[in-house]
């Protein structure tokens, strides 16, 4: 009976075998020919995903990049070092900075020749090499995972630091850099080779079956929303929609522009782990805290500048990895470059609307989206109030308007436009006009 069993196993392994090299393992294969970002990360994080899916037997990254944000590069790492299958990282041209610490991770490292690696100081927007402290936190992060992986962890630290020592590979005082023949040598990288056909003879992968990753519409549409300027231009629709909307009472058509402007600003920062929940809500707060200030709070004050003050936070802080104000690990000068992104298109908007917002109120392409025509009873129209009849009625402003909001005339209601920009609240009005079911009205000691 024991023979009968052992019999089976042998059997089993053998067909096993047999069938894997008949059909080849399976390979996923993902390429990255991009700074290390956003963008790098959700394709690696999907294309893992994937291949776990598929049962891969190997991971292969094809890396050809200069470097990007250190926070992205170490989530890329972490799922690397991680990773179920076999992971090979083949450096096409370039594995600067990020790359190098994304390529230290995998089990193996392909390089083509002409290829090189390193010079991984961490460095500002404007290539500067920044304090120590960020310079110590690289070279641990390098040391530790070159040393995960069975490599020398202090020719790792001189990738990031000139200062560290060794003579037979770099003079002191200089970054190092490997060719693809110097990191062979220096046990860094297993072999330099031409094509990835090559990889797979030198690992005996026979007829690999391999998958490559598609990069879909939807990555596409998300990486041209994360861009600075089309970001830049959908906070321009945020607050030109805002305004707008405060400008002409019951239009409509302004709000659903800010709020399309909105959800395509924040929804693909949160998808490539940008923004998280208390941005978003913190520029929910300072919208509905502006609109208190507008409509509730007479005067302007502290609920008005806490209400820029959080949206301007969480525009800015969106764009920005980072845990809680912590933003160590993002790209130095990010949180200030963005924070200028935010403001410059605030202060567009507002010059745009200076210049442009009456005009566009009044322009015929307006007019169309907006209920501009007069509804009236010989037409078939009815209303519940006649609004002609309150011309020249005086009334009391109930909220502040500015130059929009609510007066009273004989105890009803009624939503009001102030002729002259901004009236307080409690003040005696009369209704000069009245176009389009509003009431546009002066302060009564204005009457001519």
């Amino acid at each position: 009976m024991k023979n009968k069993h052992l019999f089976a196993l042998i059997y089993l392994l053998t067909f096993s075998l047999f069938v894997q090299k008949s059909f080849g393992q399976k390979v996923y294969h993902v390429t990255i020919k991009e700074d290390i970002g956003p963008n790098a990360w959700r394709t690696i994080d999907r294309a893992y995903k994937e291949a776990v899916d598929l049962n891969s037997d190997y991971f292969l990254l094809e890396l050809n990049t200069y470097g990007g944000a250190v926070n992205f590069a170490d989530s890329i790492r972490t799922k690397i070092m991680e990773a179920k299958p076999t992971t090979i990282v083949y450096i096409n041209r370039n594995a600067a900075s990020a790359g190098t610490l994304i390529s230290l991770a995998s089990d193996y490292i392909y390089m083509r020749a002409g290829a090189s690696m390193g010079a991984a100081s961490v460095v500002n927007q404007n290539g500067e090499i920044m304090p120590e402290k960020y310079q110590s936190y690289m070279r641990g992060l390098m040391r530790a995972t070159a040393e995960s992986k069975g490599r020398n962890g202090k020719i790792a630290e001189a990738f990031v630091d000139p200062d560290v020592s060794i003579p037979e590979l770099k003079p002191n005082g200089k970054l190092l850099t490997f060719t693809a023949s110097e990191a062979v040598q220096a046990g860094m990288s297993d072999k330099v080779v031409e094509s990835i056909s090559d990889i797979y003879e030198d690992l005996q992968i026979s007829s690999p079956q391999e998958t490559s990753h598609e990069i879909t519409l939807i990555d596409k549409i998300i990486k041209l929303l994360i861009n600075p300027m089309v970001s830049g231009l959908l906070i321009l629709g945020i607050i030109g929609g805002i305004y707008f909307e405060l400008q002409t009472p019951g239009i409509g058509f302004a709000l659903v522009v800010a709020i399309v402007s909105a959800v395509l600003f924040f929804a693909p920062l949160y998808l490539q782990g940008l923004a998280d929940y208390w941005e978003i809500g913190l520029f929910v707060l300072g919208v509905v805290l502006l609109a208190l200030e507008i409509f509730v709070i007479p005067g302007f004050g502290i609920a008005g500048i806490l209400g820029i003050l959080f949206i301007l936070t969480g525009l800015t802080f969106s764009m920005v990895a980072n845990d809680y104000f912590d933003f160590k690990l993002s790209k130095p000068g990010l949180l200030f470059n963005n924070f200028m992104i935010v403001i410059g298109a605030m202060i567009l908007a507002v010059v745009l609307m200076v210049v442009f917002g009456r005009n566009l109120l009044q322009s015929r392409a307006f007019k169309k989206l907006v209920l501009a025509d007069e509804q009236t009873a010989d037409t078939g129209y009815t209303s519940s109030v006649s609004r002609k009849e309150l011309i020249h009625k005086t009334g009391e402003t109930k909220t502040v308007l500015r130059p929009s909001g609510k007066i009273i005339i004989d105890g009803v209601w009624y939503d009001a436009v102030a002729l002259d920009g901004y009236i307080d609240a409690g003040e005696k009005v009369y209704v000069e006009k009245h176009e389009n079911y509003s009431l546009f009205v002066r302060k009564l000691s204005e009457k001519a």
